[in-house]
């Protein structure tokens, strides 16, 4: 059993930057993702890190960075240039589920943390 515990979110204004941060305990070298859902709407996936390998989904390329230390045995999330839509409750998602659909698919993943509010606003 892997547990997962997000942390780093907040309020910011359009533009701004936050850096989420999820602990997970025990560490492996599991494929690990942070996905976002926003009310009313599905969950989405925003970037997943495998090793050397990461994706992001077109929402975020380019504003956002997923990164790992494996010393701290923790994943983060890098989000610049804020912008509205990126309101949601974030959510830390590790581990290989044997069905392996893509970093971005929550069907990849087996293990979920509680999740982390960001808010975006004017």
């Amino acid at each position: 059993q892997v547990q997962l515990v997000e942390s780093g979110g907040g309020s910011v204004q359009v533009g701004g930057s936050l850096r989420l941060s999820c602990a997970a305990t025990p560490y492996r070298s599991y494929p690990m993702a942070w996905f976002r859902q926003a009310p009313g709407k599905e969950r989405e996936g925003v970037a997943g890190i495998n090793g050397g390998s990461t994706a992001y989904s077109d929402s975020v390329k380019g504003r956002f960075t997923i990164s790992k230390d494996n010393v701290k045995s923790t994943l983060y999330l890098q989000m610049n240039s804020l912008k509205l839509e990126d309101t949601a409750m974030y959510y830390c998602a590790a581990g290989g589920s044997g069905r392996w659909e893509g970093y971005l698919s929550a069907s990849s993943y087996r293990y979920w943390g509680q999740g982390t509010q960001v808010t975006v606003s004017t």
